[in-house]
């Protein structure tokens, strides 16, 4: 076994357990957790920790919180909650979509400068080291500055070895894109988990990511632009044409977000389909699978075996 960053210090990839590979504990903006926590509604940490401890005891052993800094990024809020809990969690460095404009200029070498840092040292002054590294693009494609954050992002991994996740837009193809750009770095795409791919059925394509060597992160559930039943039959097609060794199915779920005056919402009530948090694959998408006939061997396999193997870059 590896060791791995969790926010705790170095993780035994033996102990990582029942894992979730794309979660947030907060979703923001930078700096509004440490300056405006009243946004995010009362309580956060308590609401936070009532998160954690409901999936520990419905199983959930680890979580990589994929929350860059410009998603309002709080790590003394996510060592907090992983003490009080025992869930483990891996922070994440990198960058999301939200580029200032003062960023200009920023090249690709400075960026990746950071993100080694964030992962050998710590962030800020916290000592709290990163385990994985995030870059993003949408419906635009790959912008320039969405480039020069993907190109430090692979830099960095090839001074860390640790993997990849990037947030790509599966109805416009973009992750073809990205790998490019990742792939001209030097990128091993083993290392490389392409997320919100269950945001498309076209399963040709999911195959084509997977043929480069990627993982696909099956993440939003139960989503919005593809019914969460949609979404399983895609899982198990993949599985049926032998791909069950990339999948990594998590939810993209957030236990605290902004709230405001004009749309105020409980956290169970943001997504009406949503009534089980990080809980609600266990709970509905594990049915659907083994009636589908998957197997609990594969099920676990897809997470426990796969985050594990991903992490470790085996």
């Amino acid at each position: 076994m590896a060791k791995i960053n969790s926010v705790l210090g170095p993780l035994d990839t033996g102990k990582l357990g029942f894992t979730l590979m794309h979660e947030h504990l907060i979703t923001s903006a930078a700096g509004i957790p440490q300056d405006f926590p009243e946004l995010l509604g009362e309580r956060i940490t308590d609401r936070v920790i009532k998160g954690l401890v409901e999936a520990k005891k419905g199983g959930i052993d680890t979580i990589v919180d994929a929350t860059t800094i410009d998603l309002g990024r709080d790590v003394n809020l996510i060592v907090e909650a992983s003490r009080r809990t025992g869930v483990n969690i891996i922070a994440v460095t990198g960058w999301w979509k939200e580029i200032p404009g003062f960023l200009n200029g920023v090249t690709a070498d400075q960026f990746a400068r950071v993100f080694i840092r964030e992962i050998k040292e710590g962030i800020a002054s916290t000592g709290v080291k990163a385990g994985i590294l995030k870059a993003a693009s949408d419906m635009m494609g790959v912008t320039s500055r969405e480039e020069t954050i993907l190109r430090g992002v692979a830099r960095a991994q090839l001074e860390t070895k640790v993997p990849i996740m990037i947030h790509s837009y599966a109805a416009e193809q973009v992750a073809r894109q990205q790998l490019a750009i990742l792939r001209q770095e030097g990128v091993d795409l083993r290392r490389v988990k392409v997320d919100h791919s269950n945001d498309t059925t076209d399963a040709e394509y999911l195959i084509w990511i997977a043929d480069q060597g990627c993982y696909l992160g099956l993440d939003r559930y139960p989503g919005h632009n593809a019914s969460p039943l949609a979404r399983t039959k895609t899982m198990k097609a993949l599985i049926d044409a032998g791909y069950a060794d990339r999948l990594l199915p998590s939810h993209d779920w957030s236990l605290a977000t902004v709230v405001t005056d004009t749309f105020i919402k409980s956290e169970k009530e943001r997504d009406g389909r949503n009534h089980y948090g990080y809980l609600y694959i266990k709970n509905i998408v594990f049915p659907q699978l083994r009636q589908m006939g998957v197997s609990e061997e594969v099920i676990n396999s897809l997470f426990i075996d796969n985050p594990r193997r991903f992490l470790e870059g085996a």
